[in-house]
């Protein structure tokens, strides 16, 4: 249920990213009269996002501490552990690839509000970090699709040793 609650968080941080671009995309100059309203939408997309991602990590560390436990207490298959390793591996490469450009295209927008980086950076910036972040809400769906079977697939063969 929480990591539902998170991706639901990232997928509304996505959207407000899509309005910050949007509101962003005409404007040429940091006098511009929109120019405030894209940066105060740009934060308020990018901290949903970020927040998401830290805690799906976060998350699927947790869980995934909590299958190593129960391998090794349980006298469970060390599959199960490798399974666990693998889809944090996934989900940690995209969620952390996607954070650092949401955070890296709106640092570069302050640079490029102080005139001291070319406005098409940030522009190259934002869709790739869109593209990412994309790319990271459907692995981290997945993954924590699979991580949930997984930890029911550990209650069930603890609650089955402990029956015998």
């Amino acid at each position: 249920m929480m990591g539902r609650s998170l991706l639901f968080v990232g997928l509304l941080g996505t959207v407000a990213l899509a309005v910050a671009g949007g509101l962003g995309f005409g404007l040429h100059s940091p006098s511009d009269p929109g120019m405030q309203r894209h940066v105060i939408a740009a934060l308020v997309a990018s901290l949903p996002v970020l927040f998401s991602h830290s805690w799906i990590l976060l998350y699927l560390l947790g869980t995934g501490k909590v299958i190593g436990g129960a391998v090794r207490e349980g006298g469970l298959d060390p599959a199960l552990l490798a399974e666990s390793r693998r889809l944090r591996r996934v989900c940690y490469a995209w969620l952390l690839l996607a954070a650092g450009l949401v955070a890296a295209d709106f640092l570069v927008g302050g640079a490029v509000a102080a005139n001291t980086a070319k406005p098409w950076v940030h522009h190259a910036l934002f869709w790739t970090a869109v593209a990412a972040q994309a790319i990271a809400l459907w692995a981290e769906w997945r993954g924590m699709t699979a991580n949930e079977r997984l930890l029911g697939e550990v209650d069930g063969r603890l609650a089955t040793a402990a029956a015998v």
